[in-house]
C-alpha cells in the first residue's frame, strides 16, 4: 500500500513538471521521468547513478494516527442468512513523511525543482476519486501537509541519512489505511438476552 501510494504520487508530479517544461522557462536536465521513487540515504555511493538529476521522493518516517482509529473490533454485515457480527481488528491509520529530494548536478537546477515540488502541493494537495481516479486501490483520500523541520531535526535527519543537505522539503502524508481483510470470526447478531424470565431486546 505505501509504495503504490508513494508511486502514484512520484507520477503525479512527474507529469505536471512535464507539463511545466512545456509551457515555461523551466528546463530539465535528461528525459522524463524527473521524479522518481527513490532511497536519498545512497546519494554518494555507487548506487547512486540513478539518482542523480532527479527528484526523488523517499520516505523518512511512519506514524499512525491514533485518534482516527476506531475503537470497536468489530462491524455489522448483512448476509442472506441475515445480519452477524464479524469480528477483525480495526484499520491501522498512517501518517507518512515524506522527503522531496531536488538531486541536479546544476545548483539552480534544484533549486528551481524544490520550488516546482512547492507549486505542485499548492495547487493540488488533496488527492481523491473525483479529482484522481486513478488513486490506489482502497485509498479514499489523500491529504499534504507542508512540514517544517528545525534546524536540529535537519541535523539528525541528513546525519542518520549519512550525507550532506540537499535541497529538499519534506511533507505529511495522511491518511493511508491499512486493513487486512481476513476476520478473526463472526457470530449471528444479538436480538435478545432473557435475564430472569425477563426479555432485553438486543442490537
Amino acid at each position: 500500500m505505501i509504495d503504490q501510494v508513494l508511486k502514484f504520487i512520484a507520477k503525479q508530479m512527474d507529469g505536471y513538471l512535464q507539463v511545466q517544461q512545456g509551457k515555461s522557462t523551466l528546463i530539465l536536465p535528461g528525459s522524463p521521468p524527473y521524479v522518481i521513487l527513490g532511497n536519498v540515504s545512497q546519494i554518494g555511493t555507487a548506487d547512486s547513478n540513478n539518482l542523480n538529476n532527479h527528484v526523488i521522493v523517499s520516505l523518512i518516517n511512519v506514524e499512525e494516527d491514533r485518534i482516527s482509529r476506531p475503537v470497536n473490533n468489530y462491524v455489522k454485515v448483512n448476509q442472506q442468512t441475515g445480519p452477524r457480527v464479524v469480528y477483525k481488528n480495526p484499520p491501522v491509520f498512517l501518517n507518512l513523511l515524506v522527503l522531496f529530494t531536488a538531486y541536479y548536478t546544476d545548483y539552480s537546477s534544484s533549486l528551481q525543482l524544490l520550488s516546482s515540488v512547492v507549486r505542485f502541493f499548492q495547487y493540488k494537495n488533496v488527492f481523491n476519486s473525483v479529482n484522481a481516479p486513478d488513486l490506489p486501490q482502497k485509498v479514499d483520500e489523500i491529504i499534504f501537509d507542508l512540514t517544517t523541520l528545525s534546524y536540529q531535526d535537519l541535523n539528525n535527519l541528513w546525519g542518520v541519512m549519512g550525507s550532506k543537505y540537499l535541497p529538499s522539503v519534506v511533507y505529511k502524508l495522511r491518511l493511508i489505511i491499512i486493513s487486512e481483510d481476513f476476520a478473526e470470526g463472526s457470530a449471528a447478531l444479538l436480538k435478545e438476552i432473557i435475564v430472569n424470565d425477563k426479555s432485553i431486546v438486543g442490537l
